[in-house]
């Protein structure tokens, strides 16, 4: 199976004509990347079988709002999710809608959680759009998930990831796996980000393949059997 890569500009376009052209907007694409994030989580936690509790490192943006969906359907299935805010900035809208759900449910951030005592961190922090290093907040919650040695589970990319180039920043979350959303970006699959992405995975955000024929773009349909699939042969423009 052969699997095109997006840059950064394609994967800001796809956004765009998904909200625009499609009406399927943020908040579903939110839903069905923290759903598949959550169900990923649990895979990794049925497979390890040390335990249930969950610690989630939500940004302000987007790719904290996934997160914040995949700490309600955790708790739903039973997890122990402990919710930690990396930023002080004021959420966006719709994040901030998911983060209001949240406490309705009594779960509440917990800035002073212990990450050690965690069997699986979920990095929810920075998506795809960073350029340059993380900002000092986000950079201080990276370093000390990444000193903990507790596997960590990243949303689209890991924090620290510039996802055009593949170079890592300083800091940048060493994930063990990866959960990129719709197509795999071009520096997921570099020689140079090989180690910080781990095992990378594919999740579905229900992206219509007209889409893709649209921007030029053959994509098979990648989910017929699962809505999360393993990508192999990383390095490579298709995988």
């Amino acid at each position: 199976m052969k699997i095109p890569a997006l840059t950064t500009t394609q994967m800001i376009e796809v956004d765009r004509l998904m909200i625009e052209v499609y009406g399927i907007n943020l908040l579903r694409m939110m839903e069905n990347a923290g759903r598949n994030l959550a169900e990923m989580a649990l895979r990794i936690l049925k497979e390890k079988d040390t335990g249930n509790k969950v610690a989630i490192l939500c940004g302000a943006g987007n790719n904290g709002g996934g997160g914040m969906v995949a700490a309600r359907h955790l708790h739903n299935r039973g997890a122990d999710v402990h919710l930690i805010r990396v930023s002080d900035s004021p959420l966006k809208d719709i994040p901030a809608q998911q983060w209001e759900i949240l406490a309705k449910m009594g779960l509440k951030n917990e800035p002073d959680f212990n990450l050690l005592d965690a069997n699986l961190i979920i990095d929810a922090m920075i998506g795809y759009g960073l350029k340059g290093n993380p900002r000092s907040g986000v950079a201080h919650f990276i370093e000390k998930a990444n000193a903990s040695g507790k596997p960590i589970l990243s949303l689209d990319a890991p924090s620290g990831l510039d996802t055009s180039s593949g170079a890592p920043g300083k800091p940048c979350i060493h994930a063990r796996s990866t959960l990129t959303l719709a197509l795999p970006k071009v520096g997921l699959i570099t020689e140079s980000a090989k180690e910080v992405v781990g095992n990378l995975y594919l999740a579905d955000i229900s992206v219509p393949p007209e889409l893709y024929k649209n921007l030029g773009l053959d994509v098979e349909a990648l989910f017929f059997k699962d809505t999360i699939i393993e990508i192999s042969n990383l390095g490579e423009k298709n995988v």
